[in-house]
């Protein structure tokens, strides 16, 4: 007899904006036909992944993602079906290409997927549902841009269509630097048109994961950004569950995702990206695929949800699967995302709309502190428990500098600071050590820096072009290997943790005690009989 067979794209070549977290949804796609006795047929190009091992897959076709070649396989394969969901946005471009050669695609259907990904129909859409979204428009060229600009109002976000990582993603805050940002937007969209948000400034984002079955949805887990808006979803550090954020809002954003996956009759996955602000709750824009969280929320709550969104699309109910209901941890998990600038000399370390994060680790505890110091020491930063911590923040950032401060004095950390910063930190009554900026007197940050005499750094940009001395301050902190943070909110978060680690006994146990207790039931297996009468 011969096996039912399925074609999995993956994500091709790992780049900054789809590396490894698409790999995993694609290894347990794979995992999961064959737990449901359906051959796998892997396609994808990457040699450094675990999807293209020679015992993950039933087969693996090591050809790139190009409509052409997946039309060959598909003549020589004739498979029952094709999943797109699971290698990030390479293979979801290719989704309504796929559908009008007569392909099968399994799980969401192609054309609620371009609604999604159509900026004027997804915009019809949340009309529809009554749902707010930052004021945008779209643009080709730099007059069309300017007339967006000027309707909606500075800052804007300038971004491409259709692309990777937030790649050519820039925050705009005046005309005159309009034209260059959109030229490098336009040249990247291709025959797409650029997108123009307004930019939501001192907002706080939050993504959410979500698998559906056409009928039934369940939110995996609701995460909150570490970082505010502005920095993009794959660079921001994010905590699950919400650490902040009050009931009201998560039940409005609970609310707003239910509604957009019954719309779209999501069948899989799907990810959510929202922006909050004065209480109120915006869509920035909707994923009709795995993101890049799936591995994260999975570990988190303690089910395979790129699994059970393999099952869905095969026929499986929700209801089948045991999981029929969000599951909201006791314990917290932070993710933390990895960088390279270690290995790029003289790079400056701030983060924006574009991401630039090679990976990504996870803290977990039963207290926010300590999750959040976890994380850090997993992704390379060794926080202190004393010395001297260099503090350097932008005008708008100085009140709020003022408690994280405070709190660094009195767990015993000698605080110093440039003339501006340590002027706010003196008069609000904390002893502060001013040093002179770069070029004005000796010893200065860097003299410090190479003695190994400061321990942390938190230094926030002065603007969209930062000064040559903060990018020599923060160039110098990787080459020393300095904890740094160049967010408020980052600081505030490491501040906690570092209270924590010195307040609190540390402990570590394996993943698994987390999820002893979880009253969810094991997916279950669906044999051929089942799938059968489906």
């Amino acid at each position: 007899m011969i096996k039912k067979k399925v074609i999995i794209l993956g994500g091709g070549p790992n780049r900054i904006g789809q590396g490894i977290e698409f790999d995993y949804c694609c290894c347990h796609a794979a995992f999961a036909l064959r737990e449901e006795g359906i051959d796998s047929i892997m396609v994808n190009c990457n040699p450094e992944t675990v999807s293209t091992d020679y015992d993950t897959s039933d087969r693996l076709y090591f050809e790139p993602l190009t409509l052409e070649d997946i039309l060959n396989i598909i003549e020589v394969e004739k498979p029952a079906g094709v999943i797109v969901q699971f290698g990030g946005q390479t293979p979801l471009n290719l989704a309504v290409p796929l559908l009008k050669a007569g392909v099968r695609l399994l799980g969401t259907s192609a054309d609620n997927i371009d609604i999604a990904e159509d900026r004027k129909r997804f915009k019809q859409m949340l009309h529809k549902l009554d749902l707010m979204q930052p004021d945008n428009g779209t643009a080709f060229n730099f007059q069309e841009a300017k007339k967006v600009a000027q309707k909606i109002g500075y800052p804007v976000l300038v971004r491409p269509s259709y692309v990777l990582g937030g790649r050519a993603m820039e925050i705009v805050y005046e005309e005159s630097t309009l034209e260059r940002f959109i030229k490098e937007a336009a040249e990247v969209s291709g025959e797409h048109p650029v997108l123009i948000d307004k930019f939501l400034e001192n907002a706080f984002e939050v993504d959410v994961d979500l698998i559906g079955d056409g009928q039934d949805f369940v939110i995996g887990g609701i995460m909150e950004h570490i970082e505010e808006a502005g920095i993009h979803s794959g660079d921001s550090a994010m905590v699950l569950p919400p650490f902040s954020l009050p009931q009201k809002i998560l039940n409005k954003i609970r609310e707003a995702t239910y509604k957009m996956a019954k719309e779209l009759h999501v069948v899989g996955l799907m990810n959510v990206q929202y922006a909050v602000k004065d209480g109120k709750v915006y869509v920035l824009e909707v994923n009709p695929r795995a993101s890049r969280t799936v591995p994260f929320v999975s570990k988190a709550i303690g089910v395979p949800l790129a699994k059970l969104a393999t099952k869905v699309m095969l026929g499986v109910k929700l209801k089948e699967t045991g999981f029929t209901k969000e599951i909201i941890p006791k314990h917290v998990a932070v993710k933390e995302s990895v960088f390279p600038f270690n290995r790029f000399p003289g790079v400056d370390i701030i983060l924006g709309p574009e991401m630039k994060s090679t990976g990504e680790v996870m803290g977990i505890d039963q207290d926010f502190g300590l999750a959040y110091i976890k994380s850090q020491i997993a992704a390379g930063q060794n926080l202190p428990h004393k010395g001297n911590i260099f503090i350097s923040v932008r005008d708008k950032d100085k009140k709020e500098i003022i408690p994280i401060a405070k709190k660094l004095h009195n767990l015993g950390f000698q605080i110093c600071a440039t003339s501006g910063t340590a002027a706010v930190l003196k008069k609000n009554g904390i002893e502060v050590s001013v040093l002179p900026k770069i070029g004005e007197g000796r010893p200065n940050i860097l003299d410090l820096m190479k003695d190994g005499r400061i321990q942390m750094v938190i230094n926030t940009p002065s603007g969209r072009i930062p000064r040559q001395d903060e990018i020599k301050i923060r160039s110098q902190v990787i080459s020393y290997n300095i904890p740094y943070t160049t967010t408020i909110s980052g600081a505030q978060a490491t501040v906690n943790g570092i209270e924590a680690l010195k307040k609190k006994i540390f402990s570590v146990k394996p993943i698994q005690d987390y999820h002893k207790k979880s009253t969810t039931k094991n997916p279950k297996k669906h044999g051929k009989d089942k799938r059968k009468n489906k």
